[in-house]
């Protein structure tokens, strides 16, 4: 394997996310370009770039402290952070790890980094556990989230916002839904202590790995006994609760879990509605694996009926709204460092026309459910409070806060009734 190259592309998608860019799609792009990519420098790849996002507060914090003024080449900082990140938080050989990035960094320009990329890498390898220490005085460097975020939290959410901040850092957990068609949590903890794969049971229905893996290896998942999903987004399904013969509507459904979920619960009548059409066929691949065929696929704005609505209203309505994913960004890092202190009422104003078309499309004594996977109270609470005083016809049934924890990521559901 070339670390080498597996540096260099890493720090491609650092320099690009550290100007706007999501890091998915720059990582999509990059293997698009080199498609002769190795599993082990794939791997490498998104190792490198993920943990560089997951842990940016210090490691920015830490090259800061050795230099005597910041570095105006995006390559030379990103190549640097990728090194520092291998050296602190992987296995790598470190001498390995400054050959590789050195003699990398040495190829910018004429050459005038290579010593100071030396000298830099070396230091911190003298010095890391001093630097680390460094950052507990430093509330970004400590909790490797923005200044803002860290008060946010701290103000919303004063007995928790710790242990908020804590999970936060952490690696997600790989949890599994047993399709209840097929088996449940007991039936295949067995199939998998029989691969040699240590899990344990969440409930009934699911079961949290120990380590992740490739799905490849799960027993059964190409046959749709298992699907991957959060075990907080599971409950979605649950609270929407559906019922054989119902109209339900899964809106903003991609990628599909959820959809899963709702008809392995019952035989309804499904549509699952999204904008994307690249992201709906994920719907539609996720279904043919599950081995349901009976769902309506649709790809529209939800907010335009006239584009998609029939006027044959619906039962229940999962209304999973786009929002800053501020509750899963253990799986997507570079959420982090792109959200700003305005999003989540930015978002929100977004919500507002989507939540009130749904409406329209729900029968009298149906059931809405306003999902999020966010912690922003602008997108949640608030959100749900604003569309009660303007819906006199809405009615609160009940409504969950689900913050991070080493079972599950954040996310908000509230479940409305139509008088």
């Amino acid at each position: 394997m070339s670390m080498a190259r597996a540096q260099q592309l890493a720090a491609q998608s650092i320099a690009a996310v550290a100007d706007g860019k999501n890091l998915q799609d720059v990582l999509a792009d990059i293997r698009a370009a080199h498609p002769d990519l190795t599993v082990q420098e794939n791997g490498a790849l998104q190792d490198i770039a993920y943990g560089v996002q997951r842990y940016a507060g210090s490691l920015r914090f830490m090259l800061a402290q050795m230099l005597n003024k910041p570095i105006n080449n995006a390559q030379l900082e990103s190549l640097l952070l990728a090194a520092m990140y291998q050296l602190h938080h992987t296995r790598n050989a470190p001498h390995a790890v400054v050959n590789e990035a050195v003699e990398s960094i040495a190829k910018i320009g004429k050459g005038q980094y290579r010593a100071f990329a030396n000298a830099i890498l070396r230091r911190f390898l003298r010095e890391r556990e001093k630097l680390a220490a460094a950052c507990q005085k430093d509330n970004t460097a400590k909790y490797n989230l923005p200044e803002w975020w860290v008060d946010y939290l701290h103000s919303h959410y004063p007995k928790h916002w710790h242990n908020i901040l804590t999970a936060l850092q952490a690696h997600p957990p790989m949890t599994l839904r047993v399709n209840r068609r097929r088996g449940n949590a007991e039936s295949y903890l067995a199939a998998l202590a029989e691969a040699g794969i240590a899990a344990k049971a969440l409930d009934d229905y699911a079961v949290q790995l120990a380590e992740p893996l490739p799905v490849a290896q799960l027993p059964g998942f190409s046959d749709g006994l298992v699907s991957v999903q959060d075990f907080g987004a599971q409950k979605a399904a649950y609270l929407v609760n559906p019922q054989d013969g119902e109209r339900i509507l899964d809106a903003c459904a991609a990628p599909g879990g959820k959809t899963g979920h709702l008809l392995e619960l019952a035989d309804c009548k499904l549509t699952a509605l999204d904008i994307d059409a690249e992201r709906l066929a994920r719907v539609q691949s996720n279904l043919d694996r599950l081995g349901f065929q009976t769902a309506t696929l649709a790809c529209a704005d939800a907010q335009d009926l006239n584009a998609w609505y029939d006027g044959k209203s619906f039962d229940a309505i999962l209304a999973d709204l786009p929002c800053t994913a501020s509750g899963v960004v253990r799986r997507n890092p570079d959420i982090k460092w792109l959200r700003r202190a305005g999003d989540a009422a930015k978002t929100a104003r977004q919500q507002v026309a989507l939540l009130d078309a749904l409406w329209h499309t729900l029968t009298k004594n149906g059931r809405m459910l306003l999902a999020t996977c966010s912690i922003f109270e602008e997108e949640n609470a608030q959100q749900l409070q604003h569309f009660l005083t303007r819906h006199a016809d809405a009615r609160l049934l009940e409504s969950h806060v689900l913050l991070p924890n080493k079972h599950q990521d954040g996310f908000y559901y509230a479940l409305i009734q139509k008088q």
